[in-house]
């Protein structure tokens, strides 16, 4: 437990105090069910941080005989996992075990008190981190310590972080959408080739005429080791859905067993495509910037290459990672996590063939094209990612003095 000085040195004029000492606790108590309905009939009854939005609570339940009240402006706090989370009642309401309520005394402004506990909502969850189901309990509510000036600038400072939220989430929103819209570009270029007039002209051929390679992999007796040693082994989970790949968690098979591999060896220029599960059609291509230069594939992944006389392996990537690709990958495998795509469905797919020189131009105009969305979805990831962080940097602002 802190002492009375606290964590930081306050502003003159501000003191910390235990929660307690300046608010009532109500924890929560589930009633019996046969009184919940989903009619509005009783109180609104909510049960725990399900029930919570940015700031007040949704309404889905009802209770005729609650048990436990919380008045309109208490702060509702979730006490059971997850810990900490908070919101504001708007309604007079029923709370189940999940939630306790927080009533401010005269000397506490209610959303100054809202702002301060959002702030160390990690510092509330690690209380209930030495409990089986993750709570904390009414006596860790009342000990909290907390930041205290005068009621009118505590007032003045929760007034000044609504308007600060509102602007943040704002900006939020709106590079939310410019991320929707990034996002948006690989099929708007891909359908502006694959659709396009020129595009129409183009013979039809099925896969199985124009590929020379399709094979999946397979891994040693006993599975991929959790070492970082011996050969990359790709699997569904390691390509992108930006055609790329994601060697966060990659595995690895002894280099004994890659040497007698029959098939899964990986190339530079393969076209790699997940067989089954719930990411089937997923499709990724081994460019120069793949880093291992041995690497192979496991039973759920097939890998293509195309005849070089008809189909360059950049047109054949881009054709399945196309919509139109996809659209017909998504046809065979109907969305069902325990289903898949097998070598005759490849060998079916129908693909446009224009000359391939025309390929290449396509290749080269779509890399550069993706390559300029790439950078643009990173930028924007990172600008969302400041968004995100400038909440909890003006909280702790705030409750320095520094607002």
């Amino acid at each position: 437990m802190r002492d009375m000085n606290g964590p930081y040195k306050l502003p003159e004029g501000w003191k910390w105090v235990r929660l307690g000492e300046v608010c009532e606790i109500i924890m929560g108590q589930s009633p019996p069910g046969h009184t919940y309905t989903e009619k509005p009939e009783g109180l609104p009854f909510f049960q725990g941080k399900a029930d919570f939005t940015d700031y007040f609570p949704k309404v889905r339940v009802w209770c005729t005989q609650p048990i436990k009240v919380a008045e309109e402006n208490d702060i509702l706090i979730s006490v059971r996992a997850p810990v900490g989370p908070v919101n504001m009642s708007n309604v007079k309401c029923c709370i189940g075990r999940g939630l306790s309520a927080i009533r401010c005394r005269d000397s506490v402004d209610n959303w100054y008190l809202f702002w301060y506990l959002r702030s160390i909502e990690s510092q509330i969850a690690s209380l209930g981190s030495g409990s089986t189901f993750g709570a904390i309990t009414r006596n860790d509510l009342m000990n909290l310590y907390t930041p205290l000036p005068l009621l009118p600038e505590q007032r003045r400072i929760a007034e000044k972080l609504r308007e600060i939220m509102s602007e943040i989430e704002k900006a939020r929103s709106a590079c939310e959408r410019q991320l929707e819209a990034v996002k948006a570009l690989p099929s708007a270029y891909l359908r502006e080739v694959f659709e396009s007039e020129e595009a129409k002209k183009w013979e039809r051929r099925r896969l199985g005429e124009v590929l020379s390679i399709i094979e999946s992999g397979s891994r040693p007796k006993g599975g991929v080791q959790e070492v970082k040693e011996g050969i990359i082994s790709i699997g569904a989970e390691h390509l992108n859905s930006y055609g790329g790949f994601n060697f966060a968690n990659v595995r690895f098979i002894p280099n004994a067993f890659y040497q007698t591999m029959k098939r899964g060896k990986i190339q530079k220029g393969d076209v790699l495509i997940v067989k089954d599960g719930a990411t089937t059609g997923k499709t990724s291509i081994v460019d120069d910037d793949f880093p291992y230069k041995e690497a192979s594939i496991n039973e759920h992944v097939f890998r293509l290459r195309g005849k070089e006389n008809l189909l360059t392996q950049q047109f054949l990537f881009w054709f399945l990672y196309s919509p139109q690709g996809q659209f017909q990958i998504q046809q065979e495998f109907h969305g069902s996590a325990q289903g898949g795509i097998n070598q005759k469905f490849i060998y079916g797919v129908r693909i446009p063939l224009p000359p391939l020189p025309t390929q290449q131009r396509i290749a080269n105009y779509l890399k550069e094209k993706m390559s300029e969305v790439e950078k643009l979805r990173q930028a924007v990831e990172r600008q969302l990612e400041t968004i995100n962080a400038l909440p909890q940097a003006y909280l702790r602002k705030a409750f320095r003095g520094e607002l």
